[in-house]
């Protein structure tokens, strides 16, 4: 056992600086030593099996129930130096993870069939966690999806605001009034922010019961339950058709059955001339399955699409997409933001949960930054309309939206009239 994983981890750190402890007292050393010394503990056979037959589940399955213990640096260096020690090897591509993979791509449509009752019940094990547990890593606007770091130093309060804004650019919301749905409307954040500063008559659906109730909660605190009204509601049941249809970090939920679907019914939900903007995680190389680990622990029925499986969909539905824009590493800053948070306020996270709990948050933090700063996961902003002659022939209009936007924010006014207009706005 101890000959096997030493032959996969000596082709996968050829740079670095890995220690390995295994159950029996042998220690084995790879890497050229260089880097950040980073030390594992295997404390039972288990653990060791547990990798050899499928590391990519079991490193954060026994690191969360103890059988794989950090005895120097962290989960985040363990992974960089996993990810970065040898670039040329392919671990994925041996015959044993190709049949693994094979195995789960056809489970799939079992796994991410989510009709009604699965959806809600998905979304609740997750995003039904105490509101005290996300304050202690996200910005103050509970924004749970990828940052728009517009300098690489941007704090992670102001990206968020630039992603919000760079959102709401695209858009195009030309007039005050304009109705708006948006899908996966989370704690509120995106919905408030188009009715504060554009005057929009904004509707959000989520099916998480923590996140509807503060989402209410603040909509009324901010004076806005007239224009912002939020449903427990599924997608799929949305009333009415709107002007502009916008969903940030939703579709990863949806699963690839139900593709067509989504398509299909934002189709009917939007107007001839309106626009939708999709924001959604997204790889870079061909369909596959989900990891296993965050499939489990995280956010079960979920899936990333690769951009072939959403455009897919998009034809088929009627809709037609008018701009297409890679994120690239802005996640992987969002996530190093909420990883580094997480990991200064951990014994709080304790106290609400238990050590655990806290394995596996930091192995999925850790490994989701690693897959986007590493591996091939980015993020897709789509946007999507039925008519194309809705948006302007060029991108000039973003960055003079952005700019109006951002003189709205700072001076405190929203879609008042003695707020600036964006250049389009010629009826107000």
């Amino acid at each position: 056992m101890k000959f096997i994983i030493d032959s996969i981890v000596s082709k996968l750190v050829r740079r670095g600086n890995l220690q390995i402890t295994f159950c029996d007292g042998a220690i084995t050393r790879f890497g050229d030593g260089s880097g950040t010394p980073v030390s594992i503990r295997l404390n039972t056979r288990g653990a060791q099996w547990g990798l050899i037959i499928d590391p990519s589940y079991y490193l954060g399955h026994c690191y969360g129930t103890g059988d794989i213990e950090i005895i120097e640096g962290d989960m985040y260096e363990l992974l960089k130096t996993i990810f970065t020690g040898n670039p040329d090897f392919q671990y994925y591509d041996s015959r044993w993870n190709r049949l693994l993979e094979r195995a789960r791509f056809l489970l799939r449509w079992v796994n991410e069939r989510n009709g009604l009752r699965r959806s809600r019940s998905n979304v609740q094990h997750h995003y039904d966690l105490t509101g005290e547990l996300y304050d202690l890593f996200l910005d103050n606007d509970r924004q749970y999806s990828c940052a728009y770091f517009e300098t690489p130093d941007q704090s992670l309060d102001d990206a968020q605001l630039a992603k919000k804004r760079h959102i709401a650019a695209k858009l195009l919301m030309g007039r005050p009034g304009l109705s708006v749905l948006d899908i996966g409307s989370g704690w509120g954040g995106m919905a408030l922010y188009l009715a504060r500063y554009l005057g929009a008559k904004v509707t959000g659906v989520t099916l998480s019961n923590e996140q509807f109730a503060i989402s209410t909660a603040r909509a009324k605190a901010e004076g806005l339950s007239n224009d912002v009204h939020f449903l427990l509601e599924d997608y799929r049941n949305a009333p009415n058709t709107y002007d502009r249809i916008v969903s940030v970090g939703m579709f990863e939920h949806v699963g690839r059955p139900n593709y067509l679907t989504y398509f299909k019914k934002c189709s009917a939900l939007l107007r001839r001339d309106g626009v939708m903007v999709l924001h959604t995680i997204g790889r870079t190389d061909r369909p596959t399955s989900n990891n296993p680990f965050i499939e489990k622990y995280i956010f079960p029925g979920g899936y990333i699409p690769a951009l072939s499986e959403v455009m897919r969909a998009v034809e088929k539905s009627g809709l037609g997409v008018t701009d297409i824009e890679i994120l690239r590493i802005h996640y992987a800053e969002t996530l190093r933001h909420w990883r580094e948070r997480f990991m200064a306020q951990r014994d709080k996270a304790k106290e609400l949960y238990d050590e655990a709990f806290c394995r596996i948050w930091e192995f999925y933090l850790a490994a989701s930054e690693s897959a986007f700063r590493w591996q091939n996961l980015v993020i897709f902003q789509l946007q999507i309309a039925h008519d194309p002659t809705v948006v302007p022939l060029t991108r000039n209009y973003l960055e003079s939206g952005e700019n109006c936007l951002k003189a709205r924010e700072s001076d405190g006014r929203g879609q008042s009239p003695g707020a600036r207009k964006f250049p389009h706005e010629a009826s107000f």
